[in-house]
């Protein structure tokens, strides 16, 4: 009964977010096909799909996660490509792997593990790198793992794809390699001044990768996605996510905490209009070698938020307002 209860009051509060987001306006910009000269991301999709070349096949790390499951779901069963799936299941789960791919438990921190990966299961057309600890907070105080989860596995992926002739590098950053920008609203060019190890681990990867470019001729395509929620979302995590936070808050009948008043906004992001646009990208050439945010037009006040969550899950609104320090 928790279990139905708490994946009802989930659906609520998607579709609650989806229609408050709708009636807002962008605080950041989101990825937009015609930036790239791209048709229209289904057209895009059903044209890849079409075509009578050999499929395809690619790497997605990170695919028993949240963002990394939906990523590898679309490549193999709307693109067509032969996906090899990999996660160490730290984070994620198998219930989360689809299953049209080719599972892999692989620790990317272990190189001997990243080579054998490439010589039995490559080569790969595209790697989708979409592993990592995410934990932006907690960062500071977890310097060495976050170090080698964020930046370490992923030089060494970027490395093997270079020797493994891969021809798109798709990697999913993070606005936090910018750290806290002066002016608002965010664009792709905004100066990048990560205030934090998670931060800085990701804005060192995306350097790794224009120098593989530079180098090797290895075409990338990153990505910064925020806030984004949606099926297979891990609730449990304390550090990442706003809805998922406040609804583990209200399940164990804990009021929900905000740092500061509340008026800060957010654009939340629904993962089926994120993780499309992902997987196509390596498709569309005039998006290779750039970096996009990739989000909703709307947004939301974090305060809102707590009421659209509390009216969801059918409980009283409680919050407990926090001292941003």
């Amino acid at each position: 009964m928790k279990v139905l209860r708490l994946w009802c009051a989930f659906v609520a509060v998607l579709l609650l977010c989806a229609a408050c987001a709708a009636q807002e306006t962008a605080p950041v910009p989101s990825w937009d096909a015609t930036q790239c000269n791209a048709p229209p991301l289904d057209s895009l999709i059903a044209e890849v799909s079409a075509r009578p070349e050999p499929k395809k096949r690619v790497l997605v790390t990170g695919a028993a996660g949240f963002i990394g499951s939906h990523v590898a779901e679309v490549c193999a069963t709307r693109l067509g490509f032969h996906v090899v799936a990999v996660d160490d299941l730290s984070g994620g789960f198998m219930r989360n792997v689809p299953s049209k791919t080719t599972f892999v438990k692989v620790d990317l921190q272990v190189l001997s593990a990243v080579e054998q990966l490439f010589a039995e299961h490559g080569p790969f057309d595209y790697v989708y790198h979409l592993a990592a600890y995410a934990a932006e907070g907690l960062s500071h105080f977890i310097r060495g793992f976050n170090y080698r989860n964020n930046l370490q596995a992923t030089v060494q992926l970027i490395n093997q794809a270079v020797m493994g002739g891969v021809k798109c590098f798709v990697f999913t950053s993070s606005i936090a390699s910018f750290g806290s920008p002066k002016f608002l609203p965010m664009i792709e060019e905004t100066p990048q001044h990560p205030e934090d190890p998670y931060g800085i681990a990701k804005l060192a990867a995306e350097l790794d990768l224009k120098a593989a470019k530079e180098m090797f001729g290895m075409d990338f395509v990153v990505f910064r996605p925020h806030n984004v929620y949606g099926p297979r979302q891990n609730i449990a995590d304390k550090f990442r996510n706003a809805i998922g936070i406040f609804m583990n808050q209200v399940l164990h009948d804990l009021p929900m905490t905000i740092f500061g008043d509340g008026k800060q906004t957010r654009g939340f992001s629904y993962i089926d209009d994120v993780a499309p646009v992902i997987s196509v990208a390596p498709e569309v050439p005039k998006a290779r070698n750039q970096a996009f945010f990739v989000g909703t037009d709307g947004q939301t006040s974090v305060y809102d938020l707590s009421i659209l969550v509390a009216r969801a899950m059918e409980v009283p609104h409680r919050v407990q307002l926090l001292d941003k320090a």
